[in-house]
């Protein structure tokens, strides 16, 4: 049976479904799919691809234009998916996520637009998922409680308390805080307002925490009347659907009960400047040496056209693509900076496109240094002219983005939706979103012609006035200015509160809290049951051979034509001192140059004949056991099938003769280094987690060791301690390592392409060492704390537990989904304010851990922690036990593409992760009981196997000492 067979029969151009009429159905063979786009007599858009893909998707997205920064359509989001008129239960958004076999479910507030997308391979789950985002976004209840609760609200410290201190709360207004204080999140909002100061991208669409206190629960609710409107909504579709039957559902729900609206949601343009611009603007931080950006910017023509949107895209990556591109080198190489500046590239996220470049770790005072250097660079491009390899190694990687089909990181279907509502949603054709044929052969065509992008460079950047220098800079007073600011907006807020005001905010908080106690009943959402949850798991064919010392994988799958290798080399011992090393090597062995080419030359290489590669240090194990470990270097790359022997080359070369010269080093150092104390701020809780279980758990130790802030701390003693020759000298006894290791080659692709010659790669690993077994016990000293610019924490605690084939371990899987879902949702994000709060089982790692995320308490979330099992004694039912036990299985069969099938077969055999040993694994979580969550608790979610870590702003150790706890505190 074909393709075109097992798909629904799509209607014609004029066809009326209903109430909708088909405007257009357009082939899309890239993705051996259709495009079916029809408006509804309300004026609603609906956009339907149509393909061969089990994964099912959807999204409602409504352009959102706020007039200020009171976080209005980001406080909406939350708000309206917490009760709608058909499910008024206190939260059915988190209620449906355990409900569900989905394969991602969310929602986010764009600086233009809010959208509610999921995705899931169940076509029951699908139709369940439909119906609540469909009432939840059109009919919520949009309660009082709620608005206070994630939104903001004056609260006293002690609720019930009139004369303790009154202080102001809300999820989203301690998510802001935690937001506002990271040097990225800032930069982008402040790229906004400087471009287009006159239009609603000068708005932080987020909520500035200074003005979220301003937003009312009239102006909310007004705000959903106006946009959340069938006439203001653009609805998506995707995967093996029956259009009818979706479009009827969506009709009978939502189109049936409203009558036609007009809104104007339009953006106009930007009145454009006369002359260059300077903005100075500040972040809460402490590192004045190196924690400064500059970036130039300007604003370029409507994102809707699509062949200038595809010329800067190209344009951009050309200049800035690699580290061998003509404007990133010189950057780079100045020595001014240590990165390129977060935004730098091409924006088509503004109805008007954007191109930025500039400098990140800096110093003060650099701006018309690093201002004259981008300036200077493009003159110098625009009038000797662009390398025609350039150009056409820049195109060969749209080509590639054109055939991949892949669900990594992101559902495919997804990446699809993405992809054409930037032009759908300013008015401009949105299969031009998907398809780049015609503007890719119009540039083809030009370029024959003549050149292209020179005469872009000099009349879109160096002849536009409309440029703006962004300086961003750290304020190591800005912090505590920020909490004196917040002390002195509640005292003027307050000032004239009568009793009956004070008496009103603790009636108020104890309503809320009763709110949030009450038991809604979720059986008025839809659910599935265990019986959807499929026995077996994925069984990938491949074919196993060796070759000399090297085990081969060739994995047939229909790739679209594209080459997948993967060379995973097990390590034989690794001596102490090369431990930190290693992550290191993995980050600088593809930047740096290889077999007599310098790192300029390799950058071009791989995007001349590749679609990229990396290369990443991993920890594992045996299902059975957590003490013997193995580590592995994994290099990883795609090409088209015409280069997969190009491809071969490069990872061969880059494997056998790696070559780290002094300068590049440095180079390398001081750009890792500003991206891992980038991170800290927006993803503390990792960083919590992964110091946490380091002290619990051997694996855990090398995986702080690796990606945790152990690690960052011992790449900034060898950037200020001026360690890199010994650091080189490391670097090479690595590279010998390497080619003493096993190596397991994965190769995917067509079956008309699998028989690429890997020999190149598998002849350079001669030796007999065995693998290695590192021993490298646990993080010793006690409970952690980090110190950083942060208002808010980041709490974590972790405990080591059991190996995957213990019989305990499917029941600690369970638990942790229970816990988020039933107890750490309601305790730590609706009663505590902070913006998320998790648990996780890490069952090959063996490691529990409990943490959360921009939080505005340390003592009182940890004696959440420590409840955790008298909330076990609680009633509990069969339908949270079920729900549980559903939400653990989806993590038993992750979303796969031909990219990934195979990898995740071929090397989880080899590991002993057998298909076998997974369906036994499930088989023993379907029947995972009550009493056993209580057992597995009490047996290993003891004190003495846990470890606890925070990132805060503050030193802990006054407010936990009640709880025993003191914590080691060191500045990040």
């Amino acid at each position: 049976m074909t393709t075109t067979e097992r798909l629904f029969v799509l209607p014609a151009v004029g066809d009326r479904l209903g109430r909708y009429t088909v405007e257009r159905v357009e082939d899309l063979p890239e993705m051996q799919g259709k495009l079916v786009l029809l408006r509804h007599d309300l004026g609603a858009r609906h956009a339907h691809v149509s393909r061969d893909d089990d994964n099912l998707a959807f999204g409602v997205t409504f352009p959102t234009v706020p007039k200020d920064s009171t976080g209005v359509a980001h406080i909406l989001e939350h708000v309206v998916l917490m009760g709608s008129r058909k499910y008024p239960v206190g939260d059915p958004f988190f209620a449906m996520l355990p409900r569900s076999l989905n394969t991602f479910m969310n929602a986010m507030t764009a600086s233009d637009w809010t959208t509610y997308p999921f995705s899931t391979r169940n076509e029951k789950d699908f139709y369940n998922l439909l119906g609540v985002y469909l009432d939840a976004t059109f009919f919520p209840l949009l309660r009082y409680e709620s608005f206070r609760q994630d939104g903001h609200r004056f609260e006293f410290e002690t609720p019930d308390d009139p004369s303790t201190p009154l202080k102001l709360q809300g999820v989203v207004y301690n998510e802001m805080k935690g937001a506002m204080a990271s040097p990225g999140s800032v930069m982008w909002r402040s790229f906004g307002k400087a471009l287009y100061p006159d239009l609603t991208y000068a708005n932080n669409s987020g909520g500035a925490p200074e003005d979220i206190p301003n937003l009312t629960y009239e102006g909310l609710r007004a705000f959903h009347a106006a946009h959340y409107h069938p006439s203001n909504a653009f609805f998506y579709t995707y995967g093996k659907l029956d259009l009818p039957r979706v479009l009827g559902e969506i009709e009978t729900h939502v189109m049936s009960k409203f009558s036609p609206q007009t809104l104007d949601v339009s953006i106009p343009d930007q009145p454009s400047f006369s002359e260059p611009q300077r903005v100075d603007v500040t972040y809460p931080g402490t590192d004045v040496e190196r924690g400064g950006q500059v970036s130039v910017a300007w604003k370029l023509g409507p994102t809707t056209d699509p062949d200038q949107n595809l010329r800067w895209s190209v344009l951009s990556d050309v200049l800035l693509g690699n580290p061998a591109a003509p404007l990133t080198r010189p950057l780079i190489e100045s020595g001014i900076g240590s990165a390129l500046a977060d935004l730098s590239g091409y924006r088509d996220n503004f109805r008007e496109g954007a191109f930025a470049a500039g400098l990140k770790g800096l110093s003060a005072g650099k701006a018309d240094e690093v201002e004259a250097l981008v300036l200077d660079t493009l003159r110098s491009i625009a009038q000797g002219g662009i390398d025609p390899e350039l150009i056409e190694s820049s195109l060969h990687q749209f080509e590639i983005g054109q055939r991949e089909v892949s669900n990594s990181g992101y559902p495919y279907g997804l990446q699809v939706m993405f992809r054409l509502l930037g032009p759908w949603l300013y008015g401009g054709d949105p299969v031009t979103g998907l398809r780049l044929d015609a503007e890719l052969n119009r540039l083809r065509e030009d370029l024959k012609a003549g050149p292209v992008f020179e005469p872009m460079i000099r009349e879109e950047l160096l002849d536009n006035p409309h440029r703006v220098t962004l300086v961003l800079a750290p304020d190591p007073e800005l912090a505590a200015r920020s909490e004196q600011a917040e002390r002195e907006l509640v005292e003027r807020l307050s000032a004239a509160f009568t009793d009956e005001d004070r008496a009103r905010i603790v009636r108020e908080s104890l309503q809320l809290q009763e709110l949030q106690a009450q038991e809604s009943d979720p059986d008025v959402l839809p659910t599935l049951t265990l019986a959807d949850v499929p026995p077996t798991v994925q069984r990938v064919p491949y074919r196993a051979e060796e070759a000399g010392r090297a085990l081969i994988g060739r994995v047939p799958q229909p790739t679209g034509g594209l080459t997948y290798l993967d060379v995973q080399v097990r390590l034989p011992e690794v001596p102490a001192d090369l431990l930190d090393t290693l992550p290191l090597y993995a980050y600088a062995v593809t930047r740096s140059g290889a077999a007599g080419q310098d790192y300029l030359a390799i950058a071009r290489r791989i995007e001349a004949v590749t679609g990229g590669v990396s290369a990443s240090v991993g920890v594992g194990g045996r299902p059975d056991d957590l003490d013997t470990l193995r580590l592995t270097v994994t290099f990883s790359g795609k090409a088209l099938a015409r280069n997969g022997g190009a491809l071969v080359g490069v990872l061969r070369d880059l494997i056998q003769a790696p070559e780290f010269t002094r300068e590049r080093l440095e180079q390398l150092l001081k750009q890792r280094l500003a991206g891992l104390k980038a991170s800290v701020v927006n993803a503390g809780n990792a960083y919590a987690e992964r110091l946490a279980a380091a002290q619990v758990s051997p694996a855990g130790n090398i995986e702080e060791h690796f990606s945790g802030l152990t690690a960052l701390e011992h790449l900034k003693q060898i950037v200020e301690g001026d360690e890199v020759d010994a650091l080189l000298d490391r670097l090479n006894r690595v590279r010998d390592l390497l080619l003493q290791g096993k190596p397991l080659l994965c190769l995917t692709a067509t079956e008309d392409d699998l028989n690429l010659d890997l020999t190149p790669i598998t002849r350079e690993f001669a030796g007999d060492a065995p693998v290695g077994h590192p021993h490298p016990g646990t993080l010793e000293g006690g409970p952690q704390a980090r110190l950083t610019d942060s208002p808010v924490a980041f709490n974590a605690v972790a405990f080591r537990t059991v190996p995957y084939t213990h019989p305990d371990s499917p029941a600690l899987l369970v638990l942790s989904r229970l816990l988020r879902s039933e107890y750490l949702l309601k305790e730590i994000r609706e009663k505590g304010g902070a913006y998320g709060g998790g648990a996780a089982f890490d069952a090959r790692a063996g490691v529990f851990s409990l943490s959360s995320y921009r939080d505005p308490h340390i003592t009182r979330t940890y004696e959440v922690f420590r409840g955790a099992r008298q909330f076990l004694d609680t009633p509990l039912s069969e339908r949270e036990l079920t729900e549980a036990i559903l939400s653990a299985s989806k993590t038993l069969d992750p979303l796969t593409s031909p990219d990934t099938a195979g990898r995740l077969r071929f090397y989880g055999d080899q590991a002993g992760y057998t298909p076998e040993v997974q369906e036994e694994y499930k088989a023993r979580l379907l029947k995972v009981t009550l009493d056993d969550l209580k057992r597995v608790t009490d047996a290993w979610l003891t004190e003495g196997r846990a470890g606890y870590a925070l990132v805060a702003g503050r030193d802990p150790n006054a407010e936990t000492e009640g709880l025993g706890l003191k914590f080691e505190v060191q500045a990040i």
